[in-house]
């Protein structure tokens, strides 16, 4: 394996962020929030950017978590730093939850609360179609765009279908490995480099 020096001077790729792309930690940044995380955008415009942490499970279970919720056997996850006291969720129902913003072609952001709660009762969500988070992540404007100069992010994407099924624990890994041979040296670094 090349040494921590050579790793530091690989690049990020040339894809811009956008809404549905995802953005991926470069394996040196140690933030609390966003060591070795995944980060789907929901947003990205002269306003800022925001979106939600898709592969950090909480250890506690959707019921300690929520309270005043229907019954569902589900995985919470954290979303990000802003507004941890509060719920936020994609889904990939599209228009038949109101208010919902179309963040990639099958997965769409947020929507009517109420609605969801509802559609829980009569059985018609489940950890396939809907995930849960606590915060969200977010930039002011061009915070991003200083980050990526930094290199703290690579900007990709990932199919509707591996946002909501790719093991969280291998999210991080597996999101680099798509990218190619240049990028599986961040995959294979150790999350402690004194153990290199």
């Amino acid at each position: 394996m090349e040494n921590f020096d050579d790793l530091i001077k690989i690049k990020t790729n040339n894809v811009k962020p956008a809404p549905g792309k995802i953005l991926i930690s470069e394996p040196f940044l140690y933030d609390y929030y966003f060591k070795r995380s995944v980060v789907l955008l929901a947003e990205h415009n002269n306003d800022g950017s925001f979106g939600v942490i898709i592969n950090k499970p909480l250890l506690m279970s959707f019921e300690d978590v929520v309270k005043d919720f229907p019954d569902f056997s589900s995985k919470i996850f954290l979303g990000g730093p802003v507004s941890t006291n509060s719920l936020f969720f994609i889904h990939t129902l599209g228009e038949l939850i109101n208010n919902s913003l179309k963040v990639t072609g099958g997965i769409y952001w947020g929507g009517d609360l109420e609605q969801v709660k509802t559609m829980i009762t009569l059985g018609q969500l489940n950890e396939n179609n809907i995930r849960f988070f606590i915060g969200y992540s977010g930039w002011s404007p061009k915070q991003l765009d200083m980050e990526l100069k930094r290199d703290s992010w690579l900007v990709s994407e990932l199919s509707d279908d591996q946002i909501l099924s790719i093991n969280p624990d291998d999210m991080w890994k597996s999101a680099l490995q798509q990218l190619g041979d240049k990028y599986s040296q961040w995959a294979n670094f150790p999350s402690d480099p004194g153990m290199n």
